[in-house]
């Protein structure tokens, strides 16, 4: 019976991590039904990028407000969870704060009195950002996309921080033998002076209580995150270096139409001739995406990255103007379509079985696909490099290349330039007729 508490906290540990561990390796399934993308160049460029945007926070900071708080819950939060290590040996080999038995008291109590501050600034943070979601009613939050389920899990994800963050204040502060050491419990100590009168035992019982909630609710919390747009608490950093190192402006070309082009621009060329050096002759089996498996492991990388924060779609002109076109909604779709295959795999022992849908169609329309100025506003804003337009443009080359579906006047315009050789609907001959008027 000595042992059965280690055996549980073994059992919960093991049982925990296992379970995150099955629900990644399933994310990392779905990720790979993309397209195969290539990063191995600029891998120092690309690190820097990690270290700068991901770690370093550099996007957030722009909206000064939610970018601070945004900081702050961050870097708090993982410190603070640095103590799980402690926590852990703690509960398999049977100790109490092995941390005070290795480390000087001052430097072990600089460690806890840092993470007790950290841990109200937390609390106050996710406080102003549950008010900033439910109370203000900040605009961004209140798009048709963020109704339901995504409304809540933004709210769940904050009752879980402020509980997390309690759980652990109560547990130092009901710590007979941390707060006589009087070093480290910077807040504890004002929190200690509640649970006055109470016996020893009950104080036990109640520090017990508060780090058998905090560990369990820690490992609830890590697997909670699969099912969460908090996931990006762990892919921002995977997401960020696989993340397009090209200008923003730059539209990928497919070698198979432009090798088509340069057939037609020549006269001499011989259209049996082999390909030259480093040039590709593979013709893909479909021109742009129409579904989840047409898109490169990037792009839904970049679906199951997605804070929700709403940044993209406040930049977005066309969602501005009253148009249909929400960036963070067409992250949303294409990261749901991802998991509704994901489940149809499951369901198959291992294969995808046709359910007659599509991301195209079933999840975003065209019109929301044609309403996109491709300014880039939502790629420049997004704080973790993730890349909306990439999958709007890809999903318009498969409407016009594939289906000809393209609007009217971009029709036109197409036809234009085949007959005219310009935009515009007037022959060669009579283009600079106006000059004469």
């Amino acid at each position: 019976m000595e042992y059965l508490p280690n055996i549980l906290f073994a059992i919960i540990l093991i049982v925990g991590i296992g379970y995150f561990a099955k629900n990644i390796k399933k994310l990392i399934r779905n990720i790979k039904l993309g397209q195969e993308v290539d990063a191995s160049d600029h891998k120092s460029e690309r690190w820097t990028n990690v270290v700068r945007i991901a770690l370093g926070q550099s996007k957030m900071i722009k909206r000064p407000v939610s970018g601070f708080l945004h900081v702050i819950v961050y870097v708090g939060f993982v410190i603070i969870n640095i103590e799980v290590l402690e926590i852990i040996i703690d509960g398999l080999f049977g100790t109490h704060r092995i941390g005070q038995e290795f480390l000087p008291n001052s430097v072990y109590g600089f460690l806890i009195g840092s993470f007790e501050v950290l841990a109200v600034l937390v609390l106050v943070s996710v406080i102003v950002f549950w008010l900033r979601r439910n109370i203000i009613k900040i605009k961004r939050f209140l798009s048709a996309e963020m109704k339901g389920w995504p409304k809540s899990d933004g709210n769940i994800i904050l009752y879980f921080e402020v509980v997390l963050m309690c759980l652990f204040l109560v547990m130092n502060a009901t710590d007979t033998t941390f707060q006589s050491m009087a070093s480290g419990n910077l807040i504890s100590q004002f929190i200690a002076p509640w649970f006055e009168g109470l016996s020893d035992t009950t104080l036990h019982t109640i520090e017990r209580t508060a780090w058998w909630l905090h560990i369990v609710g820690i490992l609830i919390f890590l697997n909670y995150l699969y099912w969460s747009k908090h996931l990006h608490i762990l892919l921002a950093f995977p997401n960020v270096y696989y993340g397009s190192l090209e200008p923003k402006g730059k539209v990928n070309n497919l070698q198979a139409v432009t090798n088509e082009v340069k057939l037609m621009m020549d006269p001499n060329a011989d259209p049996f001739a082999a390909p030259a050096e480093g040039e590709e002759d593979d013709v893909p089996a479909k021109f742009g995406a129409s579904d989840v498996m047409d898109l490169s492991q990037t792009q839904l990388l970049n679906a199951y990255t997605c804070t929700e924060c709403g940044r993209c779609t406040s930049a977005c002109p066309a969602n501005l103007t009253g148009k249909k076109l929400s960036p963070r909604k067409i992250m949303m779709d294409t990261r749901d379509r991802l998991e509704e295959v994901g489940k149809n795999i499951d369901a198959n022992n291992g294969e995808f079985k046709d359910d007659g849908k599509q991301l195209l169609g079933d999840y975003i329309t065209n019109e929301e696909l044609w309403a996109c100025t491709t300014c880039n506003a939502c790629v420049e804003e997004c704080p973790v490099s993730i890349n909306p337009l990439s999958i709007i443009l890809e999903m318009r080359r498969y409407l016009v290349m594939e289906q000809s579906a393209a609007p009217m006047e971009l029709n036109n315009m197409m036809t234009n330039i085949e007959n005219n050789g310009a935009p515009w609907p007037y022959n060669q001959m009579d283009r600079l007729n106006w000059k004469d008027e």
